[in-house]
């Protein structure tokens, strides 16, 4: 394997806060820490898809500010169920606003994996694997790692 460059030295985690998360988050941290690369934890949210473009005042959407703030507190209570408080010294933490498959396919340009669930907590049950996994592991720029949720 070549020697990682600045732009490929890190592994990203994508999470959604769902209970599965956090084996996530393990499972990225054993491969960032056994090729010395640094971890990117990226959670993704958006706004529900239930709102008109017309609905939205001119503002901007309202409830933006309180969803980035669950958001938040769930990639936080995901962090300490799988690292407690020793955390990983090379971890970064980074919330994004838009479509969770977007931003981690234009994130794993610069990637050296991507580590994700085989579906989070939306959609249907039954699936055998999400629609951002899917579409990850379609389009993805680098090698994609789904993690199963089963035990």
């Amino acid at each position: 394997m070549e020697p990682t460059t600045e732009s490929s030295g890190r592994v990203i985690a994508g999470i959604d806060g769902s209970e599965h998360s956090a084996r996530i988050l393990k499972t990225a941290a054993r491969i960032a820490g056994a090729l010395k690369l640094r971890l990117d934890v990226i959670c993704c949210w958006k706004e529900p898809g239930i709102y008109l473009a017309a609905e939205i005042p001119g503002g901007g959407f309202q409830e933006a500010d309180i969803l980035e703030s669950e958001a938040r507190r769930l990639v936080e209570r995901t962090l300490s169920r799988a690292f407690g408080p020793e955390r990983p010294t090379r971890m970064s933490v980074e919330l994004r606003r838009g479509n969770p498959a977007k931003i981690l396919v234009e994130e794993s340009l610069n990637a050296r994996m991507l580590v994700l669930g085989r579906r989070g907590g939306g959609g249907f049950l039954g699936l055998r694997i999400g629609s951002v996994a899917a579409a990850c592991a379609a389009h993805a720029h680098c090698p994609v790692l789904v993690v199963n949720d089963d035990a």
